[in-house]
């Protein structure tokens, strides 16, 4: 079997040892190439050349954003545009995921553990016993994401925790809490929400703050605790999505309440939910902050959301 690992070399909790530990073991059990990542979207174009040579498997050594880079190139090499009959994850290399971030959402999702060297070991496991997972992706216009995507509140935070960790700060439940907080106290929006959801067929639903997408639960972990915006959410069904409509300090201080301390899904009058959504569209009356599994992206006014079925094979 031919494998290609793709390496974030500034993942936050592996080391130049490590890595290296894990390269040894994975080539006790593969044909390897290793290859580090440069820049920003450097794992997008080596998962689709990648898939473009034939390769059978792409091991992912970093956290969610290098996931979701590999996944994109996988998503976009010519087997997965092709119009071909079958599942879109039947024609791709499979995809097994080594936690190497300070979050790893989507490995935890799959039941994968926090450790690197716990999930090589269930990698080389399920990779002798050819044991692998179906599942389904989400699409925001041309770039897939694995378990997460927003628009306002939780993407403006996002980004607040970039620049933050720009400066130096390290990414931890504490910095994102206080992120949050800040974002809510300071943010423009609250007082004339501009997202629309048009779902087809339907009734818009307007004057919405902040739009949140799931394509799994739970939403993000703190610490070791899941948190469940859509708990019914999963890689088998469509996309749910979580609305806030006013961004209003009562609603919201009890969103944030039920989120941090509970870490279960919030309710209120304040809170509009769709599960196993095929297909819907997020529209801004002004410029809005984006991100994709848990990084930020931008600006949009506009963003078409569709769900994505037997889209990838995971080793598991």
């Amino acid at each position: 079997m031919r494998a290609l690992l793709v390496v974030n070399p500034r993942a936050t909790t592996t080391s130049e040892r490590s890595r290296d530990v894990l390269v040894r073991a994975l080539r006790s059990a593969v044909d390897l190439t290793v290859r580090y990542t440069e820049r920003r979207g450097h794992a997008t174009k080596l998962a689709r050349d990648a898939a473009e040579s034939g390769v059978d498997l792409v091991v992912t050594l970093g956290g969610d954003g290098t996931v979701n880079e590999a996944v994109n190139g996988l998503l976009t090499a010519p087997a997965a545009l092709a119009d071909l009959p079958g599942p879109i994850a039947g024609r791709l290399p499979a995809l097994a995921v080594v936690p190497g971030g300070s979050t790893n959402v989507f490995a935890r999702a799959l039941g994968m553990p926090r450790d690197w060297a716990d999930g090589t070991s269930v990698v080389l496991d399920g990779l002798r016993d050819g044991r692998h997972r179906v599942v389904g992706l989400g699409r925001a216009d041309d770039r897939y994401f694995t378990f997460t995507a927003g628009l306002g509140w939780d993407a403006a935070t996002i980004r607040r925790v970039e620049q933050a960790r720009m400066r130096g700060r390290t990414s931890t439940p504490a910095l994102y809490m206080r992120s949050t907080v800040s974002q809510f106290l300071r943010g423009s929006d609250r007082k004339n929400p501009p997202l629309t959801l048009e779902w087809p067929g339907e009734t818009p639903d307007t004057e919405l703050g902040t739009v949140i997408v799931q394509n799994t639960a739970p939403w993000t972990y703190v610490g070791d605790r899941p948190v469940h915006l859509n708990p019914d959410a999963s890689f088998e069904l469509g996309l749910d999505v979580l609305a806030l409509r006013r961004l209003t300090v009562p609603s919201s201080a009890r969103t944030v309440t039920q989120l941090a301390w509970r870490a279960t899904d919030p309710r209120g009058k304040q809170v509009l939910r769709r599960h196993d959504v095929t297909e819907f569209t997020v529209v801004a009356s002004r410029p809005q902050a984006f991100q994709l599994d848990g990084d930020y992206l931008g600006e949009r006014q506009k963003v078409h959301f569709v769900s994505v079925p037997s889209a990838l094979r995971v080793i598991c």
